[in-house]
């Protein structure tokens, strides 16, 4: 059970580096350094925004606190089986009861931004409906905080927990969770909107398609790859009305989505590991890029579906025209390349992390960024996660060598003209980490989950100082 696994089937896949949209794979000159080399003395853009992730059912807590309704993640985390050792997000980090102390954790780091996500059933409790006016209250405290610490929020709106109200009439397969999930985005976004200036409507819809829809090993735990993928249509369709809801608010600011997109390679130098390298990328990266880039589904990411395949008839005339409203900003995840085999199947060329699916390889943030703006455009971008776990619970000396490494690589990735704005660490706070429970530690504040105690890593230490100097 992987937060971020990929399941290999037939049609999945990845990105092929540099690889345009329907085109051939162009890739980096073999010889290139598998581990950018930080030198000494690189310094970001003025104003660039150091920052750290974390999302709500993972570090909130308060399950039931003040009328917060139950998400997907409440009920399958309580099915045995379903996460290790049994863990929930019922107490988490406990970060509902304890803001105000991470709020003085981040000043202490001298955070310039802080991502975090909105839980829709603490807003609305069955996700639509009445509005919860203590949970909405939350986050405006936790805005007004940030603010008075000099930290710009950066908001993400859906961060997997569906409210389970909503499930039970059917979710993402439903067409009208896409209204649902426009019209929650609406109040969300005009009651905070004179506060928050950007927003992120999805985190990594891929994820819930793959992991949640079809190996079913998280919320809601379907296992079935045609409702998976009318599930993912109705995620991006989903997008695009919360962005026409934003502008609709009259509210300022901006939005987009965030994305975890992956480098897809060829396996190995044959014309047929390259023609799959190019179909995992139509899977991987533009099936997601395209529709909310360029109001458009690869060519041959649809070829790939059956002529009897749900998510044909999903597709509705106007749907993509809505999810490709335009976008302010994108959010770039990264956390792993893909090697794909003239057999369309996944193999690994770098060390892993204690997350077996994390391939470790600096070399591919870069080509990722400078991929997006060759193929996309001069979008905003922002890394809103990257990181790894590690079993050193405080002196997380290979964190911190990750964390350099890719850093490098954006910093590469800007002198050659790609407009990073921003670099989000994941996680800010050890947390409940989906279907690993509490077996796995991302944060570079350690959390002793019995006492809540708090205590910084090297990593922490070692961040606070890159961002105090702006560079590594």
């Amino acid at each position: 059970m992987r937060r971020r696994h990929v399941i290999t089937l037939a049609a999945a896949g990845a990105v092929t580096a540099g690889c345009g949209p329907g085109g051939t794979p162009r890739q980096r000159d073999s010889s290139a350094p598998a581990a950018p080399v930080a030198p000494v003395g690189l310094v970001f853009p003025k104003g660039f925004g150091w920052g750290a992730s974390t999302s709500a059912y993972q570090v909130e807590g308060g399950a039931t606190a003040d009328g917060r309704g139950p998400s997907v993640w409440d009920v399958f985390s309580h099915e045995p089986g379903r996460t290790r050792d049994g863990g929930t997000g019922d107490v988490a980090a406990d970060h509902y009861h304890r803001s105000y102390e991470d709020l003085d954790l981040m000043r202490a780091l001298g955070l310039k931004s802080y991502r975090f996500s909105i839980s829709w059933s603490r807003v609305l409790p069955t996700g639509r409906g009445t509005v919860n006016a203590k949970g909405l209250d939350f986050y405006h405290r936790l805005v007004d905080g940030l603010l008075e610490r000099g930290i710009t929020p950066l908001v993400t709106l859906f961060h997997w927990d569906t409210p389970q109200a909503l499930q039970q009439v059917g979710g993402w397969q439903q067409r009208d969770c896409a209204k649902w999930f426009a019209d929650y985005a609406s109040t969300v976004c005009y009651s905070l909107g004179d506060k928050v200036q950007s927003w992120l409507t999805l985190n990594e819809p891929k994820t819930v398609v793959e992991v949640g829809y079809t190996a079913g090993v998280h919320a809601p735990g379907v296992r079935d790859r045609r409702i998976a993928n009318v599930a993912g249509h109705h995620l991006l369709l989903g997008h695009g009305l919360a962005v026409q809801a934003f502008r609709a608010t009259g509210r300022k600011g901006r939005i987009g989505a965030a994305l975890n997109l992956s480098p897809v390679y060829p396996a190995d130098d044959s014309e047929a590991a390259r023609r799959q390298a190019v179909l995992a990328d139509g899977e991987e990266n533009r099936r997601w890029l395209d529709p909310v880039l360029l109001s458009r589904y690869p060519d041959d990411w649809l070829a790939t579906q059956p002529a009897d395949a749900p998510v044909r008839t999903a597709i509705h005339d106007g749907d993509l025209a809505v999810i490709g409203a335009k976008s302010d900003l994108l959010g770039v995840q990264y956390y792993n390349p893909a090697y794909v085999t003239a057999k369309g199947t996944r193999v690994q060329k770098h060390p892993t992390t204690q997350a077996s699916w994390q391939e470790v390889y600096p070399q591919g943030l870069y080509d990722l960024l400078t991929r997006i703006k060759r193929d996309y455009g001069d979008i905003p971008l922002t890394i809103t996660e990257n990181g790894m776990p590690t079993v050193r619970e405080i002196d997380d000396q290979d964190r911190i060598a990750l964390l350099r490494d890719h850093l490098t690589a954006a910093h590469q990735a800007i002198s050659e003209g790609v407009r990073l704005e921003g670099y989000h660490v994941w996680s800010l706070l050890d947390n409940f980490e989906w279907a690993e429970g509490y077996t796995q530690r991302w944060g570079i504040i350690h959390v002793d989950y019995a006492t809540q105690q708090r205590r910084r890593k090297a990593s922490a230490d070692w961040y606070q100082q890159v961002i105090a100097r702006n560079g590594i």
